[in-house]
């Protein structure tokens, strides 16, 4: 066997060394792209009153006559159907106002049908306010941003990355010299119309949080709310929406721009697909000509960037997706809540080092400390922490039950978030938290009401971020609970006083379980 001579050292690279190219790479990508300067942010604010509406018409109709002035209407969102057919009921009957804020807007056939529904509300003269975090917006759902050229609608990106939208790595390698910004995400989830309706919770738009995707499905978990509550999540919109981090699309990319990126997508779903002799863009739609009219050019983008249908083709069949949900039938729970929300800049010091306030994960973990009895947590992604550790001790040691849903290795979508878990997971058990892993299910074993009929055998994954204590208080949001929730992203969540609301959850919670040790009960 081959040894080294005295005092020699056998030869290694540096560790450093290792990450060089990429270093050079990220320092020369830097100076390729930057985010424009002086944007005009028009500021612009919720309905002041959604009286004179039909939503809220009916919200008013709908609320007992003895219910306190506290206290909203509350209805579960348990299930992909539902949660496109309650979006596409207050699209639908909106009248002045929609507002729209999500982490993700994927490109594909329910965003599609969803959004036709916007552009038409837009058309009848409802104002409609997009607000998308820009992370994700490259290649196809980077078209969704051709709704910002439609009449009616304005369309912002929150903290954007410099440079193309062709690939999301390149943007990041772009932005790692500024890291800790890039990191700074807008995880909030909601949906208000005329300031009279609103949803929140786990899901994005995209087929897999709808149930029609052809690879994993989520299981989520959403609520609809009517009543005093939606004034805040508008407050919280509004906030968000006239923040500087919130950038109006036409200040980063064009609508001719769209359209040469649309071809290119085009191009390489075809060659995928196809396989055809004979380039892949000749099934392109052709430039427009120079005679063309800079507003016919930037509508026809709009239409083709969205897959949106033009009026010629109107009676196109739509995607396999339920009807507008019954708004009158829908059963109603009525309790007191209030809206947590997380401030635009957080916690990232080079965007506001005078940050005092709890975060929405921080408010969780209050709740927790105060818990008497026993506390349930759906969490997808779930990676404690130290601090968060402390507080399981603490709980376990008044005799406090913890149990924890979480996704297992096989149906999580994000391993190393469950790397990050695993760490953990022994000590857990030996606190005494009673921990439940989702089985690798695929969706069509799972009831019905959790996936629609376009489900097929797909994989599910958690994805349902959940809170209950003591069995008479929920919280439903966007925050899963990691540090990520917690020192990153920004978050949203409603928390409510509700036994009955409390209780409803914990039943379909059972269907998905388990791996680990326990008795869900």
């Amino acid at each position: 066997m081959f040894q080294p001579a005295p005092f020699a050292r056998p030869h290694t690279t540096p560790r450093w060394l290792a990450w060089l190219p990429l270093l050079l790479l990220a320092v020369v990508l830097a100076g390729c792209g930057s985010l424009p300067e002086n944007v005009e942010r028009p500021v612009s604010h919720a309905l002041a009153s959604p009286a004179g509406t039909p939503l809220g018409q009916l919200a008013a109709a709908r609320r007992p006559a003895d219910t306190a002035p506290d206290v909203s209407g509350y209805a579960l969102i348990d299930s992909a159907n539902l949660a496109f057919s309650s979006r596409l009921a207050l699209t639908q009957q909106a009248r002045r106002t929609l507002d729209i804020q999500y982490y993700a807007i994927h490109g594909d056939e329910s965003t599609a049908r969803l959004l036709q529904e916007v552009r038409l509300a837009a058309k009848r003269g409802v104002r409609v306010r997009i607000l998308l975090d820009d992370f994700n917006s490259t290649g196809k759902n980077a078209l969704v941003m051709g709704m910002a050229f439609l009449p009616g609608v304005e369309m912002r990106m929150y903290n954007p990355l410099p440079g193309g939208r062709g690939s999301t790595v390149v943007r990041a390698m772009r932005s790692l010299h500024d890291f800790r910004r890039m990191q700074h995400r807008m995880h909030n989830k909601l949906y208000i119309a005329d300031n009279a309706w609103g949803i929140t919770g786990g899901r994005n738009l995209g087929d897999a949080y709808f149930g029609t995707a052809d690879g994993s499905n989520f299981v989520d978990m959403d609520i609809l709310a009517i009543g005093p509550v939606v004034p805040q999540m508008s407050a919280s919109f509004d906030q968000y929406w006239n923040n500087p981090l919130a950038y109006p699309v036409q200040s980063l990319i064009s609508a001719e721009e769209l359209r040469t990126l649309r071809e290119q997508v085009a191009a390489s779903t075809d060659a995928a697909d196809h396989a055809a002799p004979g380039p892949a863009a000749d099934h392109a739609a052709p430039p427009p000509s120079s005679a063309a009219s800079a507003a016919d050019a930037a509508g026809s983008a709009v239409h083709a960037a969205v897959n949106l249908p033009t009026d010629k083709d109107q009676d196109a069949p739509p995607a396999p997706l339920p009807d507008a949900l019954d708004l009158q039938k829908l059963p109603l729970i009525w309790a007191p809540g209030t809206l947590i929300v997380d401030k635009p800049f957080k916690l990232v010091p080079e965007l506001n080092d005078t940050y005092t306030e709890d975060t929405v994960v921080d408010g969780m973990l209050s709740l927790m400390q105060g818990a008497q009895r026993d506390v349930l947590i759906v969490s997808p992604y779930f990676v404690p922490g130290e601090a968060m550790m402390k507080v399981f001790a603490d709980m376990r040691r008044r005799g406090v039950r913890v149990r924890v849903l979480t996704n297992s290795l096989a149906s999580n979508d994000a391993p190393l978030a469950h790397v990050g878990y695993a760490r953990y997971r022994k000590q857990l058990l030996q606190l005494g938290v009673e921990l439940y892993e989702m089985r690798a299910l695929k969706s069509q074993h799972l009831d019905r009401t959790v996936f629609g009929s376009g489900a097929g055998g797909s994989k599910a994954s958690l994805h349902s971020k959940m809170f209950i204590f003591d069995g008479r208080v929920i919280s439903i949001g966007s925050m899963n609970l990691d540090l990520r929730s917690q020192l990153q992203n920004t978050e949203v969540a409603l928390v409510i006083r509700s036994g009955a609301l409390s209780r409803r959850p914990r039943r379909r919670s059972r269907t998905c379980s388990t791996t680990a040790p326990g008795s869900w009960s």
